[in-house]
């Protein structure tokens, strides 16, 4: 089989750096800029609702950028010298490869939860809150919804430190 052309790598490794940055630098903005400034100046209500907006803004982010770093992610994966094989363990590289898919697999599992489950419940909350009181119901979430960022953002995390050990095989 012919190599890709370098122009397809480079391209599909700047992809892969694009998505990462918009990924991981969202959560860090959210996680060390909003969520704190948040907390300190607004009351539960209006920090459920800046968490809902935000969150409508990040989650299309956040799919595009994972559904981009898989694509490139498998791409580069598959030109490179090291691999032999998805579930290889037999060098420093495949091991680090295997980290990475597992870190990404739960990111992707709290990225869904995310969105499919705590973003529409914060949603449902706060309609209800204006015609009953379920502050302890809307603190709860929005301390499941920062909990998730948190998460997501350490996975992010451990992530590039599994791509630096792969760079460094």
């Amino acid at each position: 089989m012919t190599p890709p052309p370098n122009w397809a790598i480079v391209i599909t490794y700047w992809l892969h750096f694009i998505a990462t940055v918009m990924w991981v630098g969202n959560l860090s903005a959210i996680a060390f800029l909003v969520l704190p400034a948040m907390k300190r100046a607004l009351e539960t209500n209006a920090q459920i609702a800046l968490i809902e907006a935000i969150q409508k803004r990040f989650e299309p982010i956040a799919w595009f950028s994972l559904s981009l770093l898989v694509l490139t992610g498998l791409f580069q994966m598959s030109v490179n010298p090291h691999y032999d094989g998805f579930l290889a363990t037999s060098t420093q590289w495949s091991l680090a490869i295997l980290a990475k898919h597992l870190l990404g697999m739960l990111v992707i599992v709290a990225t869904a939860i995310q969105t499919w489950d705590v973003t529409p419940a914060l949603h449902r909350a706060l309609v209800r809150s204006k015609k009953t009181d379920n502050s302890q119901e809307l603190e709860s979430l929005r301390r499941r919804e920062t909990r998730l960022i948190q998460i997501n953002l350490v996975l992010g995390i451990l992530l590039l430190a599994a791509t630096a050990v792969a760079r460094a095989a």
